[in-house]
């Protein structure tokens, strides 16, 4: 298997951090128990880090944050009673709202902000209805490192011209989602954008709003909500894309339905957990996809530096390891 790796660039362009109070971005602080934000202000006011990529709170553990610098401990112990309001803040006021993805475990805020939610289970009839008395909540706030996207703008680049696709993988955690935004932007926006539809699962991907202040000129599509199967069909057959992009894809009726449009020659550039080649074909639906062609190349990504490096496995080579 032949891999080529591409280091970050010093310098690369970020991904929205603008607009931050003591690291992390400022619309998040009125949903923080005060406390918590005395306690990462503090941290921040004494170097402790420069960025925020996740704050974790917990009730009656100590609560933290994953940082440019790495894990930083708060010394605080949450009551019940601050995680309830706090919870209650991030869904507006009304948790059945809300109350399909947070069956799911997460609920989504502006610009990407994905907050996990671990408590007690409401279950009715084998599924998840809702769920109180959090005892964590975990708030993974995207573009926090730099990011040169431009090894893979070319891979997508040549993936147009010939209908193959690009799939980046890596576990969870690392910046595949991340990543995936700014590629949006970059090939979205410029002198010569791509038409490109979004198929937005988990809200997830949609520019924050002073990313569309600069990027206002995005010729990007935006399936908010739908089902993957549904929202690659409905980007193929009715808006005439000519780039169709997904975030974590890797399901057996997803497989089918991108295999449906394949001959429709548009490519499809999307992420996947899975840690090599190897183990991410070993995946049902991505091996169906994989002998399909949909995927010209598989780009594994990992952290370094406060960047990214990426490794770059062409089809043919990905065949060696199977």
């Amino acid at each position: 298997m032949r891999s080529i790796i591409y280091p970050y660039a010093e310098g690369a362009a970020g991904c929205g951090t603008e607009h931050l109070t003591d690291g992390y971005p400022a619309f998040l602080a009125p949903m923080l128990p005060r406390r918590a934000r005395e306690a990462i202000r503090a941290a921040y006011e004494c170097g402790r880090f420069s960025v925020v990529e996740e704050i974790r709170l917990r009730r009656e553990v100590t609560s933290s944050l994953t940082t440019d610098r790495g894990t930083v401990l708060l010394p605080i112990l949450l009551l019940g009673r601050e995680m309830d309001e706090t919870l209650t803040r991030i869904s507006g006021g009304s948790l059945y709202a809300h109350s399909e993805t947070i069956g799911e475990g997460y609920l989504i805020l502006d610009g990407g902000v994905r907050v996990g939610i671990c408590g007690r289970a409401a279950v009715e009839n084998g599924k998840v209805i809702g769920v109180y008395d959090p005892s964590a909540l975990s708030f993974r706030i995207p573009g926090t490192v730099r990011i040169d996207t431009g090894a893979i703008e070319r891979l997508v680049h040549d993936g147009l011209r010939n209908g193959s696709g690009v799939l980046i993988y890596a576990p969870p955690g690392v910046g595949k989602t991340t990543l995936l935004r700014a590629l949006i932007r970059r090939l979205g926006g410029g002198g010569s954008p791509y038409r490109i539809a979004v198929v937005d699962s988990r809200g997830e991907l949609a520019l924050s709003p002073s990313e569309k202040e600069k990027h206002c000129g995005c010729t990007v599509d935006l399936l908010s909500g739908y089902p993957r199967p549904i929202g690659i069909e409905i980007a193929v057959r009715t808006l005439n894309a000519e780039l169709v992009v997904c975030d974590e894809i890797g399901g057996v009726e997803e497989a089918r339905s991108v295999l449906a449009v394949q001959n429709a020659g548009i490519p499809l550039l999307a992420t996947a957990h899975g840690r090599d080649v190897g183990g991410l074909l070993r995946r049902t639906g991505i091996r169906m996809m994989h002998d399909g062609n949909v995927f010209g190349h598989y780009v594994g990504i990992t952290r370094a530096d406060g960047g990214f490096s990426y490794t770059v496995t062409a089809r043919e080579d990905a065949d060696a390891v199977l």
